[in-house]
């Protein structure tokens, strides 16, 4: 952190006094688990290997599909066929070769969820599937840890944080509805829509690691393309 390589690299950061050098310093500490190396995990992987997150863990068991291009925008054509965490460990460490990312192709499952999540800092959301959903929320509650969500489906999504003590998945969302939750490649969307969101996950990561301005804890945040609208429900 003290090189001068690193004050150049950084330097949009450090230069902002609600991050500074100490802000930065506590970004290339912190370790942060990605679920998902799909639309959302695309920018949000990106954005954080930037940013100079020191350690950073995609778990995603999937390889690389020509539908996937569209929205998955680490991945590139080259990439069809391999597995999306390897894939996207190399394209962050091109960013940034002085950071860490371990890919681990594999689900996330009660088996291991504990663990990994246990092992972080902080978990980001980048999942299509209620079941997954449910595993991070319930298991950053029971390890108390926090984590960031975030959801697309064709024009539109929705973002929060949790932070032990505030709303969480099942406070906000009512199961039976979610049942009917399809994952883009069954719904549609948007592929500028999938950026928007990842890239809000992403700052709310930055802010969460760094103590700088207010979370979404207590509140969600949608976003609608068409409207070109953003909309905010206290918790």
């Amino acid at each position: 952190m003290n090189s001068d390589n690193n004050d150049v690299r950084y330097r949009g950061h450090i230069n902002l006094c609600e991050i500074d050098l100490s802000g930065q310093k506590r970004l290339s500490e912190a370790k942060v688990l990605i679920v998902g190396a799909g639309g959302l995990g695309s920018p949000v992987a990106l954005y954080l290997a930037a940013a100079g997150v020191g350690r950073i863990t995609i778990v995603d068991p999937d390889t690389v599909s020509l539908s996937n291009l569209q929205r998955q925008i680490i991945h590139t054509t080259a990439d069809l066929g391999r597995p999306k965490a390897v894939s996207a460990r190399e394209k962050m460490l091109a960013i940034n070769p002085g950071i860490t990312v371990v890919p681990l192709e594999m689900p996330l499952t009660p088996a291991n969820a504990g663990e990994l999540i246990g092992e972080h800092d902080l978990t980001m959301d980048c999942t299509d599937n209620l079941t997954t959903r449910l595993l991070i929320a319930d298991t950053c509650r029971d390890e108390a840890k926090p984590y960031v969500f975030g959801a697309v489906r064709r024009f539109g999504g929705q973002v929060f944080t949790h932070k032990p003590g505030t709303a969480a998945y099942r406070d906000i969302f009512d199961d039976s509805e979610a049942e009917a939750d399809e994952p883009c490649s069954v719904a549609g969307v948007l592929n500028t829509v999938v950026g928007v969101i990842g890239s809000l996950q992403a700052t709310e990561a930055v802010k969460l690691i760094t103590g700088a301005g207010d979370p979404l804890t207590d509140r969600l945040l949608t976003f609608d393309a068409i409207t070109m609208k953003f909309n905010e429900f206290n918790v």
